[in-house]
C-alpha cells in the first residue's frame, strides 16, 4: 500500500483533465452503479453535468496509466466553494436538499460530490491521498464546513433500513446545521425505532465513505433523497471543522491511517 510514487494528486488544469474525470466517474457512477442522466454521454462514456465548469475537480492521477486515452485519472473528488455558488446557480445539493441552514450559519461552506476511486485503486492509498487533497485544499481557503450527498446503491428503503435508520438515530446533525431533504422524492430515514437497529448490521450496510466521514466527526441531515437517475439513495454529510476532536483533527494532519478511515 505505501507504493504509491506513481500517484500524483491536482487539480483539474484543462478540458483533458476535466473528461478524464468524468470518464472514471462514466465507469463507476453508470458502468458499476447502473446511474444516467440527462447529460450522459454513453458514446464517449462520460458522465457530466451543467455544473461541472463551476467546480474544482480534485485528481488522483496514476501515471502509468495512458493519459491520450483519458485512463489516467483514478480518484475524483468535486469542490464548490461558497462564494461560486451563486455564479453556478446555486449548490448541486440544493436539489435534493433544503440547506437554509447552511446558508444561515453564516460561515465558509465547500460542497463535495461526485467522489469515487478506480476499482483497481480501492483498499489501498488512493483515499487517502484524495483526503490529504482536500485536507489542504479546505486549509488554504479557511472552509469551515463541508457537506455534500453521499450515496447508498439501490432505490429500495426498505433494504437500507438498518443503516439510514442508525444514522439517523446515532448521527443526526445538530439543529443549527441540520439540512432537511425535500421533494417528492424525500424518504424518512427513522425506518426502524432505535431499539430495533443491529449496529453491526447497520455498519456493514454503510459505505466506505460515509464510514470516513463519521469517524471524522461528520453527521447527516433529516432524510433521504431517492436518485432514481443515479440508481442512489442520497443522505447529506455535513462536517463542521470547528466540532473535531483532536484525534479527528489527525485528518488535516496526515496522521490518519488506511484503518482509521476505511472504519476497520
Amino acid at each position: 500500500m505505501s507504493d504509491d510514487h506513481h500517484l500524483t494528486l491536482r487539480l483539474a488544469r484543462d478540458e483533458r483533465d476535466l473528461q478524464a474525470a468524468q470518464r472514471l466517474r462514466y465507469r463507476v457512477f453508470v458502468q458499476e452503479m447502473g446511474g444516467d442522466g440527462d447529460m450522459v454521454d454513453h458514446d464517449r462514456q462520460l458522465e457530466c453535468d451543467r455544473l461541472d465548469p463551476f467546480f474544482d475537480h480534485l485528481l488522483l492521477v496514476d501515471e502509468r496509466r495512458d493519459a491520450a486515452l483519458l485512463d489516467d485519472v483514478v480518484g475524483v473528488y468535486r469542490l464548490l466553494p461558497g462564494e461560486r455558488a451563486a455564479e453556478a446557480g446555486g449548490f448541486y445539493s440544493a436539489n435534493e436538499f433544503d440547506l437554509s441552514a447552511l446558508h444561515r450559519s453564516g460561515r465558509r461552506l465547500l460542497e463535495l460530490g461526485r467522489s469515487c476511486v478506480h476499482a483497481d485503486h480501492r483498499g489501498g492509498m488512493a483515499m487517502i491521498r484524495l483526503w490529504n487533497g482536500l485536507a489542504d485544499y479546505v486549509m488554504s481557503r479557511d472552509i469551515d464546513i463541508l457537506f455534500g450527498p453521499a450515496s447508498f446503491h439501490g432505490t429500495d428503503a426498505a433494504i437500507l433500513a438498518q443503516p439510514l435508520s442508525f444514522l439517523h438515530h446515532n448521527h443526526l446533525a445538530p439543529t443549527e446545521l441540520r439540512v432537511t431533504a425535500q421533494g417528492g422524492e424525500f424518504q424518512r430515514m427513522e425506518l426502524l425505532d432505535a431499539d430495533h437497529v443491529d449496529r453491526r448490521a447497520a455498519m456493514l450496510a454503510i459505505p466506505p465513505l460515509i464510514k470516513a466521514y463519521l469517524r471524522l466527526g461528520g453527521c447527516v441531515g433529516d432524510g433521504a433523497w431517492i436518485d432514481r437517475a443515479f440508481n442512489t439513495t442520497d443522505v447529506c454529510l455535513v462536517m463542521d471543522t470547528a466540532r473535531m476532536s483532536d484525534k479527528q483533527r489527525d485528518f488535516y494532519t496526515r496522521k490518519v491511517k488506511v484503518d482509521e478511515l476505511a472504519g476497520k
